[in-house]
């Protein structure tokens, strides 16, 4: 059997809903074992009660960013519930945890707090506003960031209101990012024998992303703006077109893929028009030629145009959820995966985008609590008497629950 790349890495996660649990689920995929500490007084992470599809304690949508991790029920404000802490942070090579700015140093999952079990330990903190600032105290979520951080304001259609993605962007990149950080410092520490803190924040990883957008309003004149149709601040054409039966993306970047698309287009004069002779030229009058195009894309239907420009001009579909699941190079990339849940039954989810030899096979995730006892009794080394006392004292909530199955057809 290959080798996964991260076999032997065990992260210790005191993570939840969306963006800490993205990040590590990355790291589970890729073979590390991430151990999930849930607060059994409020009933683990909180995606476990998210709609629509949530029962008995789990959810698709917690499926959906935990998926082969372990789970332990560990009361972190309790001081028996601290010792399992810093006797887990000996046996592990970090500890990540995407909670509020000001909570990691609280709860003792910082480099000071955990050092002397374990100096090579590496503590991430993905927060909403990072450790610092007049901000680190507050929660913050995807939503809240994409206003914070200006997206909103250049999102959506000139006229309309602003708007966010359609998905969480900014948790989906404050994980990627942390985990980036993360194997950073594991190899600091490995070169080194000495761990540190990583501090990543949701709105340093947003306004990051701002990049030529933030340098041209650093340095210039300039100010960006709404632009119809999903258009490119100062590419044209660089947008959604309507066809006859839906909508297409162009993105002419290049002076080749104009010229393809002229030929394709079977627009002559347009190509023979001075004022549409550079890129310059054609953000200048764009207002003149867009509705050149538009009137011409309207003609023929979405599968018509991309069998005429694709392998000439990057274009796509603007294509549905459903759609994008289905498509040809995402089926032959395995983006699917099926995952086995006694109580859901047969789960489709996405994989991961790394593909590399070696990857485990995707196992769904935990139930609240379900390797408590297996981790306390196998990586710790407690006896039953020490596990016992841990549960009554109530760092450990109560016994797992049961899993519902479902029922046989």
């Amino acid at each position: 059997m290959t080798r996964t790349m991260l076999e032997g890495l065990r992260i210790l996660a005191v993570s939840q809903f969306g963006a800490g649990p993205f990040g590590t689920q990355l790291l589970a995929d890729l073979g590390a074992e991430v151990i999930k500490i849930e607060d059994p007084a409020v009933g683990g992470d909180v995606s476990r009660q998210v709609g629509p599809y949530a029962a008995d304690g789990d959810s698709l949508y917690f499926q959906s960013f935990n998926r082969g991790k372990k789970s332990l029920t560990l009361d972190l404000t309790h001081p028996e519930g601290r010792a399992v802490l810093r006797d887990l942070a000996r046996v592990c090579h970090a500890v990540y945890n995407n909670l509020r700015g000001d909570l990691p140093a609280r709860l003792g999952l910082t480099y000071a707090a955990l050092a002397d079990v374990n100096p090579a330990l590496v503590c991430c903190s993905l927060s909403g506003f990072g450790a610092t600032g007049p901000r680190a105290a507050e929660p913050a979520f995807d939503y809240l960031i994409q206003g914070y951080a200006g997206w909103m304001s250049v999102t959506g259609e000139p006229d309309g209101p602003p708007g966010k993605c359609g998905v969480s962007v900014v948790d989906f990149a404050g994980g990627y990012a942390s985990v980036a950080a993360l194997m950073a410092g594991l190899w600091d520490a490995q070169r080194t024998g000495v761990g540190r803190d990583i501090d990543i924040s949701l709105l340093d990883t947003a306004v990051s992303m701002l990049s030529y957008f933030a340098i041209w309003s650093l340095n210039r004149d300039w100010q960006p703006a709404r632009v119809a149709d999903s258009g490119h601040q100062s590419l044209v054409p660089a947008q959604n077109f309507r066809t006859r039966d839906g909508w297409l993306v162009v993105f002419c970047n290049k002076e080749k893929f104009w010229q393809g698309l002229l030929d394709a287009l079977e627009l002559p004069d347009v190509g023979r028009d001075p004022r549409f002779a550079t890129f310059a030229d054609r953000f200048a009058h764009k207002e003149a030629l867009l509705p050149l195009l538009g009137a011409r894309f309207a003609e023929l239907t979405t599968s018509e145009w991309l069998a005429r420009l694709r392998g000439r001009v990057p274009c796509a579909p603007v294509n549905t959820v459903a759609e994008a699941l289905e498509d040809a190079q995402v089926r032959a990339r395995e983006m699917i995966v099926e995952v086995k849940h006694p109580a859901f039954g047969v789960l489709r989810e996405v994989a991961s985008p790394v593909k590399t030899a070696g990857t485990p096979a995707p196992r769904r995730a935990p139930r609240l609590g379900e390797q408590t006892d297996e981790i306390l009794r196998e990586l710790l080394q407690y006896d039953p008497a020490r596990m016992a006392g841990l549960r009554a004292s109530g760092a450990l909530g109560g016994p797992t629950p049961p899993i519902a199955r479902r029922p046989s057809p």
